[in-house]
């Protein structure tokens, strides 16, 4: 799935190794136009950031920043936690 350029996790990335989207990326299902446009832009428009901070609510890996849940990352979600 994984368009272009690998893009390796830095200190960029804030929440780096618990983040539901950087697993996905890692396993190669998640395409980096939403690393790029969310997670490496400071988390502007992620609702997935915003609902933490404003709520503590933490979204599970298949939700994408944009809120939208991904049905692959679901299926693969409820099989990689049995």
């Amino acid at each position: 799935m994984r368009k272009g350029k690998y893009l390796p996790f830095t200190v960029e990335w804030e929440y780096n190794e618990t983040s539901g989207m950087k697993k996905a990326y890692d396993e190669d299902l998640l395409d980096k136009k939403w690393i790029e446009e969310y997670c490496w832009n400071e988390g502007q428009g992620c609702v997935r950031k915003k609902r933490f901070e404003e709520e503590g609510y933490v979204s599970p890996d298949y939700v994408l920043p944009d809120g939208t849940i991904d049905e692959n990352l679901k299926k693969w979600v409820h099989e990689r936690d049995g």
